[in-house]
């Protein structure tokens, strides 16, 4: 199944605020994490939703693994 693409704009409104999905970008894929009671709000520690959040990922005290969970839902357009 080919992913859709959405942009950063469309990735922005899905921050758990503007719309009530709750999706973050990796390594050029957009997941899911509504569903994650530590994204509620769209918010987990100092990170948020509706962004790409591979760089910020080097500092976290988990794995990449951690998206495997969650559902991809598109690709970010770069």
């Amino acid at each position: 199944m080919e992913l859709p693409i959405y942009t950063k704009q469309q990735l922005a409104l899905r921050n758990g605020q503007d719309k009530p999905q709750i999706w973050v970008a990796f390594k050029g894929v957009i997941y899911d994490v509504s569903e994650s009671r530590l994204w509620r709000n769209g918010k987990h520690y100092e990170h948020w939703a509706g962004q790409d959040l591979t760089e910020e990922l080097s500092d976290a005290p988990h794995t990449d693994a951690v998206f495997e969970k969650f559902n991809p839902v598109g690709r970010l357009d770069v």
